[in-house]
């Protein structure tokens, strides 16, 4: 790599508004990519650009909602030193949210989401057509379970109440109020029974070895695989056809071979569960249910 000669001024720049010093790692993205990283903080052409237009007032990021299709859409820009890239997700009250990844910059993802917003556009028509997920669930609330829409429903127990729902049946001390977090409860625990002897069937079918099954409750990925054969579900895969439940699984899987996303690896999704696109557009298009 060609290294460029120190510019005292931008270093000095980097030091007391960034927190970089001449022997820190720095990772700078410029236009959504990294053009930068090593030991040793110095500065491209670029990267000394982006800091004279900072001091210069120029490209602030802009504040207020973004325009989209007409109408004001909230955005939120929140910074994860975790993440590698820019994510941009609809929340369930209507609001954008951009994930800044570290090295990021509100700039950046605030540009990200003005290049997307065809996408908000449709997110938010899907979400006016198809009902969303109430926050708390009372007697009468529709919820999906293995794939179907089941009402909740309480009766006097005795002493107690038992909350139904489908083929679910379980004692609470009490139904007043919100009946959600007992139901989750419920699901969570017979996803822990369900879905690990599942996990191994389908891993034992395909010659896979799965060295734990997790079962979590992730609030933004269905599962995750991590390269020593740890599986992790959301319980909320009890909600999903078995289809979509399988497919899912398998995903998981498929990372133990190809810990990516890239071509090599959706050919091992297709390989064994050539379905998967229907099982993808049934998660987009009930994902407020399963929320």
């Amino acid at each position: 790599m060609t290294r460029w000669k120190p510019v005292p001024l931008l270093e000095a720049i980097a030091a007391s508004e960034f927190g970089f010093s001449p022997n820190s790692e720095a990772v700078f993205i410029l236009a959504g990519r990294a053009v930068a990283k090593s030991r040793s903080a110095r500065f491209t052409p670029l990267v000394q650009f982006e800091f004279l237009t900072r001091l210069m007032g120029g490209h602030a990021p802009e504040r207020g909602p973004l325009l989209v299709g007409g109408r004001p859409v909230r955005l939120a820009l929140v910074r994860n030193p975790r993440a590698r890239l820019y994510i941009l997700r609809l929340q369930a009250d209507g609001s954008a949210r951009v994930t800044v990844p570290r090295g990021g910059s509100e700039r950046e993802g605030r540009l990200f989401a003005e290049r997307q917003t065809g996408w908000i556009e449709r997110q938010l028509l899907r979400q006016a057509t198809h009902p969303v997920c109430r926050r708390s669930w009372d007697v009468g609330t529709e919820i999906l379970l293995r794939g179907e829409r089941v009402r909740l429903e309480v009766v006097a127990d005795g002493a107690h109440a038992l909350i139904r729902f489908g083929t679910e049946a379980f004692r609470v001390a009490t139904a007043a109020g919100d009946l959600r977090p007992a139901v989750e409860r419920h699901l969570w625990r017979l996803a822990a029974r369900e879905l690990p002897p599942r996990v191994l069937e389908l891993a034992a079918a395909h010659a896979q070895t799965v060295s734990r099954v997790t079962i979590r409750n992730q609030r933004a990925r269905w599962g995750s695989c991590s390269r020593r054969g740890a599986i992790s579900l959301n319980w909320r895969l009890l909600q999903m056809p078995s289809a979509v439940r399988d497919y899912i699984i398998l995903h998981e899987l498929a990372h133990l071979r190809e810990m990516n996303h890239s071509a090599r690896f959706w050919d091992a999704v297709a390989r064994v569960c050539p379905d998967y696109a229907a099982a993808e557009r049934w998660l987009k298009e009930h994902a407020n249910l399963l929320r």
